[in-house]
């Protein structure tokens, strides 16, 4: 059971990183297919629209009217966004998943026939679609709120007959329970099931199956979120590689390898700052990612090392070798990143090397001052 509320909690704290999740995309070449997708929705939602407005039981009087020249002229621009101009930044797009949220039970507030806005409120659907893959638990969560408040004002409307009804469903409790239930299934059971899984399957395929931390793609992944936010405090990186680890496993046999590889996976996150991020980078290779601030970059690095030839109940002393690079802005951020994301990791890697060649058991600092080209 703990296991479980482990799992939903990281599961509800997990910040999706936006930029990485289209990097993804477009190094598959999906962003395109995606953009055309996207905005072929918007389309479909201005035709419904349309269409609704010319029928019978559609939009009539002033709101209505109102909404036949707002909903559609939204619907079309969200279109020739997505087609004609690049994906948007994370602001935007939750700008426009509001937009749509809004738009869509505004549209089916305004309809005459209280079955057709309860059951047009599904549409709520797409956006929250598109939610659920790029944008984290707790943006999808606002958008079931307001998914939920949506379904039952609607409902309630067929219910009662307010204001002017038409078509069947006034008075039918039966029928606007079950339309709540069929719109609760759909939005508030699918979507969230759907981006847990979507969010398991991601944390695997970031993850080291055997230590269970990051792997070099998962350290990747996480690499803007820190050196993106450093103008205030700045960012280290510790590079550690074990010491003749091939001797150990030629050994000792390579599931006590595997062991050591474990143990020295839980002593690194026990010895690491809570705030820093812990990877396994290669075979023996590990890497720990943080913010400076008050950090004496120094003795975290020998505190690590420490750790490591301190690990209890082995049958030999496991050393690593060391290196450790630090990035001190120069006072403003700078938004590209990735060139300084690949010096700062060089050095570090640098200064493992030359613990190495020094003997190992050994660290090695170096210092990155300003802004890295």
């Amino acid at each position: 059971m703990a296991d479980i509320r482990s799992t939903f909690r990281a599961w509800w704290q997990d910040r999706v990183d936006y930029r990485w999740l289209l990097e993804t995309f477009e190094s598959h070449s999906a962003l395109r297919p995606l953009k055309f997708m996207i905005g072929s929705g918007g389309m479909g939602m201005l035709v419904i629209t349309v269409l609704i407005l010319m029928s019978d039981v559609g939009q009539k009087g002033s709101s209505g009217e109102l909404q036949a020249v707002v909903g559609p002229a939204i619907a079309g621009l969200f279109a020739l966004r997505w087609w004609l101009l690049p994906w948007p930044r994370e602001v935007e797009s939750l700008m426009w998943v509001a937009v749509m949220d809004i738009g869509i039970t505004a549209s089916n507030v305004v309809v005459q026939d209280r079955l057709l806005g309860a059951l047009g409120i599904v549409m709520l659907v797409t956006s929250g679609g598109y939610v659920t893959i790029f944008h984290g638990p707790r943006v999808l969560a606002i958008h079931l709120g307001w998914s939920l408040l949506s379904i039952v004002l609607l409902t309630t409307m067929l219910v009662i007959g307010v204001p002017a009804h038409t078509g069947p469903g006034a008075g039918d409790f039966a029928l606007g329970a079950a339309i709540v239930v069929a719109n609760l299934v759909v939005t508030c059971v699918v979507l969230p099931t759907v981006q847990f899984c979507h969010w398991l399957l991601r944390l695997d395929a970031l993850s080291d199956p055997l230590t269970k931390l990051l792997n070099r793609r998962g350290l990747d992944s996480r690499l803007a979120r820190f050196v993106g936010r450093c103008v205030d405090a700045g960012v280290y990186v510790v590079a550690l590689d074990l010491d003749r680890f091939k001797s150990v496993n030629d050994t000792f046999g390579h599931a006590f390898g595997d062991e050591v590889l474990v143990r020295t996976a839980e002593c690194l996150r026990a010895a690491a700052p809570s705030s820093a991020t812990v990877a396994r980078t290669g075979g023996e290779e590990f890497a720990v990612v943080g913010y400076l601030r008050k950090t004496d970059i120094g003795v975290l690095a020998e505190r690590l090392r420490n750790a490591i030839e301190t690990i209890p109940d082995l049958p030999i002393t496991i050393t690593a070798s060391v290196g450790a690079a630090t990035y001190e802005p120069a006072g403003t951020e700078v938004e590209h990143i990735d060139a300084r994301d690949k010096t700062l990791f060089h050095r570090a890697d640098s200064a493992m090397y030359q613990a190495k060649q020094l003997g190992g058991n050994t660290v090695v600092v170096i210092g990155v001052q300003g802004a890295v080209h």
